[in-house]
C-alpha cells in the first residue's frame, strides 16, 4: 500500500519512508510510525511522519495496513 492516504496509517504500523537527505536517491528507511506530521488527508509525495527512531520523512510503502 502506498502512503499517500492519511487514513491508512496509524501510530505503530511499520512502514518505509525516504528521508528529507535521501530524496534525491529514493533510498528508504524502514521503522514504526510514532507520530503523524501531515494534518491533510492525501499528499501527492506521501504523508510525513516521524518514527519510533527520531527520524522524519515521507512514507512510500505501508507494510503492517492488517494490524490498525
Amino acid at each position: 500500500m502506498n502512503g499517500k492516504n492519511r487514513k491508512d496509517m496509524t501510530p505503530g504500523i511499520e512502514v518505509d519512508i525516504v528521508l528529507k537527505k535521501d530524496q534525491r536517491t529514493g533510498k528508504v528507511t524502514r521503522g514504526v510510525i510514532k507520530e503523524i506530521l501531515t494534518k491533510s488527508g492525501y499528499h501527492p509525495h506521501g504523508i510525513k511522519v516521524r518514527l519510533a527512531s527520531g527520524q522524519v520523512g515521507r512514507v512510500k510503502t505501508i507494510y503492517a495496513a492488517d494490524q490498525m
